[in-house]
């Protein structure tokens, strides 16, 4: 659990016993967390209109020594988070043990085990109300945006091209002409942001997601975890868990929870979904565009 983790952790299960000043604090660290570097324990303090005495006892409480230490923790787990660190370790990890290498289908199999586990960890992330609130947005909205960034572009891709086929109005943000902005300014309060949030986190994300609730848009968060700055903004925070100790990180729930929700709102709305269906089928026959043979 890295410390960003731990920090998200510690203030949901304590939040309700929090005096207001460590309130005002807690909501200012997570509405910040992707900056907290960038911040002395000084400015955080004056962002929650707090004591700088407060801000110390606060993070004493949640077991630092003071500010400095938990940002250094920040600091390390940040850089041992990509995946060259990760390999470093593995090879370090690889030499201080003895014997042969493990052999390649031996690895496949605690490979599998481990995205099995993954899968398996879904049930106990993702909420009914979460899921219930997600499918009524997704199927209510009159257009549906889908936006992700570096590792999270495969989901939203995936996930565009799964809803388009069961819902009319569902486009992807990712624009490669660069044509964001006009895009942005079409959304409006009766449209839905699907939006893509894992770890290695890119920026643009934020403000898209800020421009999109700014809107009266509802958001939708797909994440690795359950309270965030983007989560503040969200109608709904679907949680896919992909940490582990492997060199790249694994999506096999989030894949598979994308696939969950196309699917059940295909069934909830059968009689729709399968006109569109077969209107996309048409479109393929004529086009002549998929080889069905193979």
């Amino acid at each position: 659990m890295t410390a960003y983790d731990t920090l998200e952790a510690q203030i949901t299960q304590r939040y309700n016993e929090f005096s207001g000043a460590d309130k005002k604090l807690a909501d200012v660290l997570l509405t910040r967390k992707s900056e907290l570097l960038g911040y002395s324990a000084t400015e955080l303090a004056a962002l929650a209109s707090v004591s700088k005495a407060s801000a110390a006892r606060f993070f004493r409480r949640l077991g630092y020594a003071d500010f400095g230490a938990f940002r250094q923790e920040l600091r390390d787990q940040r850089a041992s988070q990509s995946p060259l660190a990760k390999m470093d370790r593995a090879e370090t990890l690889r030499g201080a043990r003895a014997g042969a290498a493990v052999p390649a289908l031996a690895g496949l199999q605690a490979h599998v085990q481990h995205d099995a586990s993954r899968l398996t960890g879904l049930l106990g992330q993702v909420s009914e109300r979460a899921l219930d609130t997600t499918l009524h947005e997704l199927a209510e909205a009159r257009r549906v945006w889908v936006v992700g960034y570096r590792n999270g572009f495969m989901l939203a891709f995936y996930a565009n091209a799964l809803l388009s086929q069961v819902r009319p109005e569902v486009y992807l943000l990712n624009d490669q002409a660069g044509k964001d902005a006009e895009l942005i300014a079409e959304i409006d309060r009766k449209d839905v942001l699907l939006a893509v949030d894992f770890r290695r986190r890119a920026r643009r994300l934020m403000p898209i997601v800020a421009l999109a609730a700014e809107a009266g848009a509802k958001v939708i968060l797909l994440s690795d975890t359950p309270v965030s700055a983007l989560s503040t903004r969200a109608t709904a925070v679907l949680r896919c868990s992909h940490h582990g100790d492997q060199v790249f990180d694994s999506y096999v729930a989030a894949v598979s929870l994308v696939n969950y929700l196309a699917t059940t709102m295909a069934e909830r709305a059968r009689t729709p979904s399968r006109a569109r269906m077969a209107r996309i089928e048409r479109a393929h026959e004529r086009l002549d565009d998929l080889d069905l043979e193979s």
